[in-house]
């Protein structure tokens, strides 16, 4: 897996979370520059799910028998923050933003456990 736009993605996520963080402890809603940022961070989730793809099908495989986990997380990802956004669409408040910050610190420990995966690191239960 490329480590590198890991990283990218787990800090693009986590600096999307303080900003959501600090507009829902402000009482703003979530505004146009915050959907702004989820669709930066979404592009680098869908190029990593590219990436991972093609990895995939070239026949690069997690350490262990962990591709199936390892997949289903590479397509979780991306779905994470389109999920946040529209519920921050619905509530309008600050909780919108407290969702988004939510979220999008669930896509970085989502970084993680991909990560984690591909290592080999993975416990079902």
């Amino acid at each position: 897996m490329l480590t590198p736009l890991t990283v990218a993605v787990a800090v693009a996520a986590l600096l999307l979370a303080a900003w959501c963080a600090y507009a829902a402890l402000r009482g703003q809603p979530v505004k146009d520059w915050h959907y702004l940022g989820m669709a930066v961070v979404l592009l680098l989730t869908l190029v990593q799910l590219a990436i991972g793809v093609v990895q995939l099908s070239g026949g690069q495989r997690p350490s262990g028998d962990t591709t199936v986990v390892f997949a289903s997380y590479l397509v979780a990802v991306p779905l994470c923050l389109p999920v946040v956004a529209m519920v921050s669409l619905g509530e309008r408040s600050r909780w919108g933003s407290a969702t988004v910050a939510a979220g999008a610190l669930v896509l970085a420990v989502l970084q993680l456990r991909l990560d984690d995966v591909w290592a080999g690191g993975v416990s079902v239960g």
